[in-house]
């Protein structure tokens, strides 16, 4: 059952989303092996930006996704590599201005990088497009292929940050996919609204415009950050009342991304039933619903956690410590539920 905290404060609702997202963990059984419980990719990382696709990576990592890789620039991967042994870094996206990091003839064809990204995709369940991505063109071209090429292959994938701005251009890269999730901030948000020149007869409400904004795109979800997460496929909507931490840090949208992304791994383990997932099982989309609010649910309550502890000092990096006991607090294991079947 859902594990119990009197210091976790949340509506009825709430909890019984929580439990329904419960059923898509995995047990941790001895039959597993290497990689089935998610293999997760972060595509971001440029020579300015290096902390965003560590902090999605690791929370990935340190929710229980069983491989985390992260795809970026020469620049960033030298850096990244130094923060943890644990993540496995490809530098294989390019910039237009390139750095000193980059070696031989500077590689300007986002149809040739694309190429060896696309490539990799088998290998992977789940991309995460956006982290540290930046705003340079050839960045933004290589990204857009990959996303294509993700989608011909029915891969989940979570875009946030920059990723945002190309979706914001070609809203028919995602228009339609059930598979992807949407990450924006309120001023993301807005951008995409206006961007699909939407118009607010102004009486909707928060839920109302998430849901407009979904359907607009075609039944993509949308996870709507803000003092509560609506999290809506234009169809289904859920709110995440969770209590949080009462400073917003740089990077707790990389966590989200990152618990969002191994929940949607452990998707694909419940849909390829590696354990019994017993008589009724959830149904694919609903899935997918469940997913972002799981990842928005760990993420609010590492806010919470870390703040309990760091008050006005936290950082992103005392949210990625708090992953294991948010999710301990807000799960439990979920072991148990399956050996009441055996």
């Amino acid at each position: 059952m859902l594990a119990e905290d009197s210091t976790v404060q949340m509506s009825a609702a709430t909890r019984e989303v929580l439990k329904r997202a419960r059923r898509m963990i995995p047990p941790m059984l001895e039959k597993f092996h290497k990689g089935q419980l998610g293999r997760v990719a972060v595509i971001g990382g440029s020579e300015d930006y290096t902390g965003a696709p560590y902090f999605s990576a690791m929370a990935s990592a340190r929710l229980g996704c069983d491989m985390s890789h992260i795809i970026c620039t020469p620049a960033a991967g030298a850096v990244i590599k130094t923060y943890s042994p644990n993540l496995m870094v490809h530098p294989l996206m390019r910039q237009s201005s390139p750095s000193q990091m980059d070696t031989g003839t500077p590689d300007t064809d986002p149809g040739h990088i694309s190429a060896k990204i696309i490539e990799m995709l088998p290998r992977f369940h789940v991309l995460v497009v956006g982290p540290g991505l930046g705003r340079d063109s050839l960045m933004q071209d290589t990204v857009a292929r990959v996303v294509h090429a993700a989608r011909g292959r029915d891969m989940p994938i979570v875009l946030d940050a920059d990723a945002l701005q190309i979706v914001q251009k070609n809203p028919g890269l995602i228009k339609g996919y059930v598979g992807a999730i949407l990450t924006p901030n309120v001023v993301e948000f807005g951008r995409l609204w206006d961007g699909l020149k939407l118009e607010d007869p102004g009486n909707i409400g928060d839920t109302g415009r998430v849901e407009a904004l979904a359907k607009a795109l075609g039944g993509v979800t949308i996870i709507q950050k803000g003092a509560n997460d609506f999290i809506s496929n234009g169809t289904t909507t859920l709110t995440d009342d969770l209590e949080g931490g009462r400073k917003r840090s740089g990077g707790q949208g990389d966590t989200l991304t990152g618990t969002v992304a191994t929940f949607l791994g452990w998707r694909k383990a419940y849909m390829d039933r590696l354990w019994d997932v017993g008589d009724d099982p959830l149904a694919a989309e609903e899935l997918v619903g469940l997913a972002a609010f799981g990842g928005s649910a760990i993420t609010r309550e590492c806010s919470r956690l870390a703040f309990l502890k760091k008050g006005r000092s936290l950082q992103a990096s005392d949210l990625t410590e708090e992953i294991h006991n948010a999710f301990m607090t807000l799960f439990g294991e979920a072991d148990e539920d399956v050996a009441s079947r055996l």
